[in-house]
Order: C-alpha cells, then structure tokens, then sequence
C-alpha cells in the first residue's frame, strides 16, 4: 500500500500586498486542502522571511501542514535549521515538512554573505547538510556529522521531532535524483521546471537510486508543484476545464506514483483555489480511489 494522495497550494510570501499569505492560508485551511508551500527566496525584497512567515500562519490556521519549497540552505546553516524544523514541528503539532533545496540564484545569494559554489559542491554540500540534520533529530546524548561544507562535533541534539517530520528535496539533475532516492523522504519538482514529458525518466531514476539503497520507492512522498489555470476551455495540460485536472493527477498518480499535488494558479488565486479545492480535489480524490 503506497502513501495517500496529498493536496496542498502555493502562498507566496509578498508582504507588500496586503494579508495575502495569511488570507490564502486561511482559505487552505478552511477548504481542506493538506498543505501550503511557501517559497524561499531571502534575498527577494518583496518577500518575507520564509521561516517567520510559516510560524505566524501555523499559529493561525489549524490543520494543514507548511512547506517551504525549498528551504535555501547556502542562507539557512543545517545544524539551526534543523533545530527550527523541530522545534516548528513540535509546537505545531506535526504540521511541518522540511523542503530543502542546494541552492541557486548565485548571485543574490553570494550578495547576502552566502557561499557561491558549483553544481558539483551545491550538491555534496546538501547531502553532508541532510546527514547534520538527521544527527540533530536523533535524540542522542551527543552527535557527530558533516564533513567540508558542514559539520557538527559532540553537539547535543534536541529538540527531537515527531516521526512525521521529513526532508523533501527540490531535485531535477541525475546526481539530485540519486541524493534524493538514497537519502530523502521527499521529492517536490515543479511542472515549469520539469515538464510532464521528462517526468517518467526523473521518477524512474528516483525509484532505482531508493532501491539500491534498500528502500521502497513506494513510501517516498513524490509532490508535483502544478502551474496553471483551472477554466472552460483547454489551452494546455494543466490548463483547462476540471475534468482535465482530474484525469491528469490520476494518470500522473496511475503512472508514475505521483503522491502529492500542489497548485500555484497563475492569476486570480482566490477564485482558482476554491475551485480546486471544491471541485477538482474531491473528484481527484474519487479517481485515484478506484486505481
């Protein structure tokens, strides 16, 4: 039996337009969806401090979980991010998953005071972050992790979080997929960056690195970020009347085994999100339920 089908939406994290974050949280909330993923750009002026933002909405909504999509780690050092991560999930009551992404936009990062690094070091540097993590959520008396990027030595873990706290990694290049398969317990791809015709390659490599690690690629939470409009008339995949949505998630969940599906409507967001909650949810739900 593989995971339930999650449904969340995107908030972005504007502050210069009102209660917008914390309307749509709310609107989430109240509509049923699962999740709401908050960008994580610090360097973007308009935005607020992802983390701050998360917690403020969490204390006002009630029941669904926050996703930052993808924590920016080269800004975010993984030994207090962990302890941020247990620390929100604990309070929260287990409504946190952990997004975390190797980073990107150089620049603005590097403007920031953050580290500029390659692909290759982007990428080593996340995995020894997950390791820091995983020692900082052990609940041991004292631990030890990292290597070059980051690293803890005999630092005394805690708070320790629920078992219902994960790491989902943004993950689209072949060594991701791979760091994403053997080490994570997430995967979250947005349809704008990888499109539905490379979708099969990218979860196919995701399933054997999660196999050859001795996991079952069943119980990775695979969660497509879906860009589009919800209207009468079909101008794209994910663009187009209800049924189309629904027929679409459950190919996409029949197969590829996508597991989680969050919408970022490209306009009009009060409208698009109740009517994706209202109607293409339920219907999703009932289609996948009969695979």
């Amino acid at each position: 039996m593989g995971l339930s089908v999650l449904f969340g939406a995107n908030v972005d994290p504007v502050w210069g337009d009102g209660d917008q974050p914390l309307r749509h949280a709310l609107q989430a909330d109240r509509e049923g969806l699962d999740f709401v993923t908050v960008q994580d750009h610090p360097y973007q002026k308009a935005f607020y401090d992802t983390w701050t933002l998360m917690a403020f909405l969490a204390a006002r909504t009630e029941r669904v979980t926050f996703v930052p999509t993808v924590a920016n780690l080269p800004l975010r050092p993984p030994a207090m991010l962990a302890k941020a991560a247990a620390s929100f999930d604990l309070l929260s009551g287990g409504r946190l998953q952990l997004g975390l992404g190797a980073g990107a936009f150089w620049e603005a990062i590097e403007a920031m005071g953050g580290p500029r690094r390659t692909k290759r070091e982007s990428l080593e540097a996340l995995s020894e972050a997950i390791d820091v993590i995983r020692a900082m959520w052990s609940g041991e008396r004292s631990a030890r992790a990292g290597g070059a990027y980051y690293r803890v030595a005999g630092v005394h873990p805690g708070p320790t979080p629920s078992p219902s706290l994960g790491i989902w990694l943004g993950a689209y290049g072949p060594r991701m997929l791979e760091l994403t398969g053997t080490k994570a317990d997430g995967w979250m791809p947005s349809l704008g960056f990888l499109g539905l015709d490379r979708l099969g390659e990218a979860v196919a490599r995701l399933d054997d690195a999660a196999a050859r690690a001795g996991r079952d690629p069943g119980g990775l939470r695979k969660s497509y970020n879906l860009n589009g409009m919800i209207r009468q008339t079909s101008r794209g995949a994910f663009d187009g009347p209800v049924e189309q949505w629904v027929d679409r998630i459950a190919e996409l969940h029949r197969e590829y085994g996508m597991n989680g599906f969050s919408y970022w409507p490209d306009e009009d967001h009060d409208r698009q999100l109740s009517v994706f909650a209202q109607e293409v949810v339920p219907a999703a739900r009932e289609a996948v339920a009969k695979r």
